[in-house]
């Protein structure tokens, strides 16, 4: 395994490469951006880790994960720049936040289950923040679904949460039967409002059961992609056009699709 020297010296590395890249010598289009037009691509290279890790191939996460520190390290240029601050300050920032909130570590408080430590981490997070709002932080940017993953984890740790994801799903089969209720209504502003809060209400079964709902609608998509993808160049196969095909061919194809999956 690398030492730690070796470590701080390739990260030292990548601070001085990015440094050269932003340079009046560097590369034009890295001296073109900015802190917002690197916004997609550092949320594209977090995505982009996050399928890594589901898939579980070591070798692409230590890619991926290079590439979000590149985009951190590049961010934090930017900003230094512009005289905000630099990346010494940002590590300094969390180091310290990090002894701060395991004082059961790095200090002399006793702390022995991982409940406890969310417990003590919820508090010592509301100490460190100076501000009214106890949602604060969970960005109205992010994209929908993991903002309502993120809402729901925030309350829960004020105490505002089901017991259980059996009791999560009570919910929603609740919001689900209010939905149906009115589904053939024509009041379509009413039909949206209970297909949200059933949408919320899957999400926070998604929470308590450890899962991350924006990671899996994201491995389904991936995967209908795939399927409808393979549908098409059937169909293709077959000489017709999909527009040619009618539904109950294209089900047909599917099961097939699947069922071929099922058994590799």
């Amino acid at each position: 395994m690398t030492t730690l020297e070796a470590i701080g010296e390739k990260f030292v590395k990548l601070v001085k490469i990015m440094a050269i890249l932003r340079s009046e010598e560097g590369c034009p289009w890295d001296k073109s951006q900015d802190e917002k037009s690197l916004l997609n691509f550092f949320l594209e290279e977090a995505y982009e880790l996050a399928e890594a890790i589901g898939k579980g191939r070591p070798e692409e996460v230590a890619e991926e994960l290079g590439d979000v520190m590149m985009e951190i390290v590049f961010l934090a240029r930017i900003y230094e720049e512009k005289g905000y601050f630099d990346l010494g300050h940002v590590l300094e920032k969390i180091n310290q936040k990090m002894i701060n909130r395991h004082p059961h570590v790095f200090g002399s408080a006793k702390i022995s289950s991982p409940q406890e430590v969310k417990k003590e981490w919820a508090k010592l997070k509301t100490k460190e923040k100076v501000n009214d709002d106890p949602l604060a932080g969970v960005s109205p940017r992010m994209p929908a679904l993991l903002e309502a993953f993120m809402l729901g984890r925030r309350a829960s740790q004020y105490g505002f949460d089901w017991p259980s994801a059996e009791a999560a799903l009570k919910k929603a089969e609740e919001e689900l039967t209010e939905f149906k209720a009115e589904l053939a209504s024509a009041n379509d502003l009413v039909l949206e409002e209970e297909l949200g809060d059933l949408l919320f209400s899957l999400v926070n079964v998604c929470r308590l059961k450890r899962i991350n709902p924006e990671l899996i609608l994201k491995q389904a998509n991936k995967k209908f992609r795939r399927r409808f993808q393979l549908l098409w160049q059937i169909l293709k196969a077959r000489g017709k056009e999909p527009s040619q095909a009618n539904l109950e061919e294209m089900d047909e194809i599917w099961e097939e699709i699947k069922q071929k999956e099922k058994e590799e």
